[in-house]
């Protein structure tokens, strides 16, 4: 009787095995091809530049070449895409606000840019990925903007370019440590991402998930479309990309955090923007970057979630716009008593 059951107990192992091998192999899904995604995802003005290391980058430089430099940089597994609303309203669009020349990067790992195999990902890495493209693009002066991750890797890049940063846009952006509190309340995605089983989790079909994170960054989750979120798991097939965003993830808890007396040396205007519904980001990480950059401008925007260039891109843009106006044409100042402001 035992050796029966012994032995049922090994067959039902046996076909349990099968059924999880054969779910893995069904739902593994293959890198996608540079050239594949490029056909889908460029646009007229992609262009791409060589960087030391092996990093080929991926960008676009719209609007008007004589004018104000904007440098915009996404957040983590998104692309300079999150950007466009921005551009239209900024720099190509009929209804511009105003003429800029707007840069937009995808960093490593993400969008339509390549890195070597063995790449070591991190903020750190990143923020150097980006000195490289603006040395490559002999970018002097310019106003810098990143989202998310992208806001790290900007307030990064700012404490050690000051003389190149002419103005700083934080957009929902990260770098603050997570409390206990704040880690428990993470959309699954990322909980999974985290989890020891995210290595045996990278290859296989993410689309579902990829759904769920979006929608959990806006307020509003109609602006999740299918063809967001295809684009979303698309770049995440391109080659090397997993490991990369795998890398990221694994690595968040250990890079240099922001502290008050860090932020306290970023001398140059900065603005930063929030939603007040962010489930990403805490929008009191935005308070605190306020509070600790000398003279910097908070502005929250209500009922909008982690993604305010997107969600509200006609208010996020104007403010911009403004922030921008206000640093190169600053409000004069009465000479003498009596005298025309």
């Amino acid at each position: 009787m035992l050796r029966w059951i012994f032995g049922g107990l090994l067959a039902l192992i046996g076909l349990i095995t099968v059924i999880a091998v054969g779910g893995y192999f069904y739902l593994k899904r293959p890198d996608i091809p540079y050239a594949a995604l490029a056909t889908r995802y460029e646009s007229a003005a992609s262009r791409y530049v060589d960087l030391p290391g092996g990093i080929r980058m991926h960008y676009r430089d719209e609007g008007a070449r004589d004018a104000p430099v904007l440098l915009l940089v996404h957040g983590f597994s998104a692309s300079l895409h999150t950007w466009e609303p921005w551009v239209v309203r900024l720099a190509t669009g009929e209804q511009r606000i105003n003429d800029y020349r707007i840069i937009s990067v995808d960093l490593p790992g993400h969008g339509l840019t390549s890195a070597p195999a063995g790449y070591r990902a991190s903020v750190e890495s990143l923020r150097d990925a980006l000195e490289a493209f603006t040395r490559a693009q002999q970018l002097d002066r310019f106003f810098l903007a990143g989202s998310s991750m992208g806001g790290n890797i900007a307030w990064e890049y700012t404490l050690s370019n000051a003389d190149q940063v002419q103005g700083l846009i934080l957009v929902d952006a990260s770098g603050w440590p997570e409390t206990r509190d704040e880690y428990a309340e993470d959309p699954p995605v990322f909980r999974l991402l985290r989890s020891p089983l995210a290595p045996l989790l990278r290859d296989l079909d993410n689309t579902a998930l990829v759904r769920q994170g979006l929608e959990n960054s806006f307020a509003d989750p109609s602006f999740v479309t299918d063809a967001m979120v295809t684009r979303y798991s698309e770049f995440s097939r391109a080659p090397g990309h997993r490991d990369i965003i795998l890398q990221l993830t694994l690595g968040f808890r250990e890079r240099n955090f922001a502290t008050e007396e860090r932020l306290a040396e970023i001398n140059v205007p900065t603005l930063v923007l929030t939603g007040d519904q962010d489930r990403l980001v805490p929008p009191v990480h935005a308070q605190q970057f306020a509070d600790a950059i000398p003279n910097a401008r908070l502005i929250t925007f209500e009922n909008v979630g982690h993604i305010p260039q997107e969600e509200v891109a006609d208010q996020s843009s104007m403010a911009v716009h403004e922030f921008i106006y206000q640093v190169i044409e600053p409000p004069t100042m009465c000479a003498a008593p009596g005298g025309r402001c």
